[in-house]
């Protein structure tokens, strides 16, 4: 229970951390933090929440990291269920902390997307379907292999945090233009639950593409690596 809490709360700080300020900060009137801002965010929240809860959890905070660290052989699969459980249930209730924070502001409106992931018409570059499907697996495989070379136990110690972090801001500079960057369904999820209509029909891409790219990571990583571990 201790790790579903902690996975609970981790995931709601990186829906709030990161959307937040894709909601709230983006386009702020001549100090807006625009994409590069963004994508320093959502790194910012993996990296705090790295060191805050990973020795409880192993701060996951992302189905896709989860099924991804299962394949690796990193992750009971026993625990796969309520850990993605959990990791919805967060990002949906920072979405819900974000939503009561932008609505007080007068001319808020859902329509805008609410940071929602997409592709064709809304995808904030234009990208089409077959980009954002390529897109998505591809970058969820790269956040993989780093998170599995990173806490491997013969990497560097007290580091795994930070190359995580600044892999997933790496991600987001590359592909926010593309599908406003997912590689991770439970954020996916929360957002498209409050922006309804077109995000909840797109929402299925954004399940299948990160699960995909994080089961070749998991089998590629197995491959890889020089050793079982430790």
């Amino acid at each position: 229970m201790k790790k579903l809490v902690a996975e609970f709360i981790g995931t709601l700080w990186l829906v709030l951390g990161g959307c937040g300020s894709a909601v709230l900060a983006a386009a702020y009137p001549e100090l807006g933090i625009g994409f590069a801002g963004v994508a320093i965010a959502f790194g910012l929240t993996v990296v705090t929440m790295a060191y805050a809860i990973g020795h409880i959890s192993g701060c996951h905070l992302n189905p896709a990291v989860s099924v991804g660290l299962c394949v690796g052989g990193r992750f009971d699969k026993k625990e796969l269920l309520p850990y993605i459980i959990a990791q919805v249930l967060g990002a949906i209730a920072g979405a819900a902390i974000l939503y009561l924070i932008a609505s007080g502001k007068s001319g808020f409106s859902l329509s805008d997307g609410f940071a929602s992931n997409g592709y064709g018409e809304h995808s904030p570059g234009g990208y089409g379907l077959c980009a954002a499907l390529v897109c998505e697996i591809v970058m969820t495989f790269i956040f993989l292999i780093v998170i599995l070379g990173a806490t491997h136990s013969k990497a560097p110690k007290g580091f795994g945090g930070l190359a995580i972090g600044l892999c997933l801001t790496l991600i987001h500079l590359i592909s926010i233009p593309v599908t406003n960057t997912s590689v991770n369904p439970a954020r996916s999820t929360s957002q498209a639950i409050f922006a309804g209509g077109w995000a909840i029909d797109q929402l299925w891409l954004f399940w299948v593409a990160p699960i995909i790219g994080a089961i070749l990571a998991g089998l590629v990583y197995r491959c890889l690596s020089p050793e079982e571990e430790a």
